[in-house]
């Protein structure tokens, strides 16, 4: 294994612990649904996941995590919109 393919598998873990411990803080009620850091660590874990599946040559999972990390985004963009609106 070099160390390219080591750095995907780091990045893979990671991003699978990041996900994971998003949902565990979110099923605890540490964590908001709609909040900045339930959604920027489900953004940043199928970032990670996208590396690594797509690299790996698992379409599926890269494009599934493609569309987890959009609607994260989409989620925090919409949440600041409003909160936006709600402050004029």
């Amino acid at each position: 294994m070099n160390l390219l393919q080591i750095m995907i598998e780091v990045i893979g873990w990671t991003a699978a612990a990041i996900i994971l411990a998003s949902y565990v803080l979110l099923s605890l009620g540490k964590l908001e649904p709609r909040g900045a850091a339930y959604q920027w660590m489900n953004v940043v874990g199928a970032t990670g996941l996208v590396i690594n599946s797509g690299y790996n040559g698992a379409l599926p999972s890269a494009g599934l995590n493609i569309i987890w990390a959009a609607i994260g985004l989409f989620t925090l963009w919409n949440v600041r919109r409003i909160s936006r609106a709600d402050r004029c």
